[in-house]
C-alpha cells in the first residue's frame, strides 16, 4: 500500500535525498486574454511544473509510487506588462488500499491569485523571504496538497505541512496582494484556510479525514460493510463541526472533493442506515441535496 510502511514507522523516513515529493500537473489557460503572442503563458506553465515538481519541499523521502497526485489549473483573465490577474483551481487526490481507484481529496478555488512575472525569471521559495506573489501562492498550497494528504494516512499527520503553510501567510502579510487577509468578513481567504487547518474549533475536519481514508475506503476492499459504516459516522462529525460554526470553510471544502464519491459509495448494496445518512448530508451540506437525492439502493 502506498507509504503504508512508511507511515507504520513515523509516518515517514528521514534522509538525504531530494525531495520531490508531487507528481503535479499544472496547466496554465490564457484563452480569456486577448494576447497573440501565447508564448509567455506556455514558458509560465513549464517553469511552474519544474518549479514545484522538482523543488525540494521536505527534508523526507518520497518513492516514486508515493508521490502524491495533484493538479493546478490557472486561468489568466487579465495580462498587462509583467502582471497577471487569475484564478487557480486546485485538486489533489490519494490511492485505495487494494484498489486501483484514486481518491479526491482536496478541490478548491482561489479567485484571488494576482502576480506579477517576467518570461524566464527563475522560480525559487524561500521560507524566509516573502519576494513573489506567484512563488509564495503556489508554494502555499503545496503544502496545504502535502497537509491534507498526510491527514488521510496518519491522524493529525499534516502538522508539519500546515505549520509552513502558515510561515507562508504570516510573510504574506506584509504584502499588498489580495487572497491573504485576516479580515473575517472574508470567508475564503488563504489565511482562513491554514487558520481553520491548524485549529481545534474545526478538529472534526481532520479526524473525519482520517477515518473516512484510513478506516473506511482502505479498509473497504477486506470489509464494505465495516468500511461503510466508517464513513457515514465520518459524517456525523461535521454535525458537531456544524453546530459549532454552522458555516465553516472547511465543511465545504470536503464535501466540494466528496460529494460525487459519497454518492457511489451509498449507492452499492448500502449496509447503513441510509434514511439517517441522507438526513445528515443534507443538514451539514445542503448545497449537494441534490447529489444527496440520486443515492439509490
Amino acid at each position: 500500500m502506498r507509504r503504508f510502511t512508511i507511515l507504520c514507522f513515523s509516518l515517514f523516513l528521514y534522509g538525504s535525498l531530494i525531495g520531490q515529493e508531487l507528481n503535479c500537473t499544472i496547466t496554465v489557460n490564457a484563452d480569456q486574454v486577448n494576447q497573440t503572442n501565447q508564448q509567455i503563458f506556455k514558458t509560465l506553465e513549464r517553469s511552474l511544473n519544474d518549479f514545484v515538481n522538482k523543488s525540494q519541499w521536505t527534508n523526507r523521502i518520497y518513492q516514486e509510487n508515493e508521490k502524491v497526485n495533484a493538479r493546478m489549473f490557472i486561468t489568466i483573465t487579465e495580462f498587462n506588462a509583467n502582471r497577471f490577474n487569475a484564478n487557480i483551481q486546485i485538486q489533489s487526490s490519494r490511492p485505495v488500499f487494494n484498489s486501483s481507484y484514486e481518491s479526491s481529496v482536496f478541490n478548491y478555488k482561489d479567485n484571488q491569485f494576482n502576480f506579477e512575472y517576467i518570461e524566464f525569471q527563475p522560480l525559487a521559495f524561500n521560507p524566509n523571504v516573502f519576494d513573489s506573489n506567484l512563488v509564495g501562492v503556489i508554494s502555499f498550497y503545496v503544502y496545504i496538497i502535502l497537509g491534507i494528504d498526510a491527514d488521510t494516512f496518519s491522524l493529525e499527520g499534516g502538522d508539519t505541512f500546515y505549520q509552513q503553510a502558515q510561515q507562508i501567510v504570516t510573510s504574506a502579510q506584509g504584502s499588498n496582494w489580495t487572497g491573504w487577509s485576516q479580515s473575517t468578513s472574508e470567508n475564503k481567504t488563504r489565511f482562513i484556510l491554514i487558520d481553520n487547518l491548524l485549529s481545534n474549533t474545526f478538529r472534526e475536519y481532520r479526524i473525519a479525514m482520517y477515518n473516512y481514508h484510513r478506516k473506511g475506503l482502505d479498509i473497504m476492499g477486506d470489509n464494505n460493510s465495516t468500511g461503510k459504516q466508517v464513513i457515514a459516522g465520518s459524517m456525523r462529525l461535521f454535525e458537531t463541526m456544524m453546530q459549532r460554526r454552522p458555516n465553516a470553510l472547511l465543511i465545504q471544502t470536503f464535501f466540494d472533493a466528496k460529494s460525487e464519491e459519497i454518492q457511489n459509495i451509498f449507492s452499492d448494496c448500502p449496509k447503513v442506515d441510509i434514511v439517517s445518512l441522507k438526513e445528515t448530508l443534507n443538514k451539514v451540506a445542503p448545497f449537494y441535496s441534490s447529489t444527496w437525492n440520486e443515492i439509490s439502493y
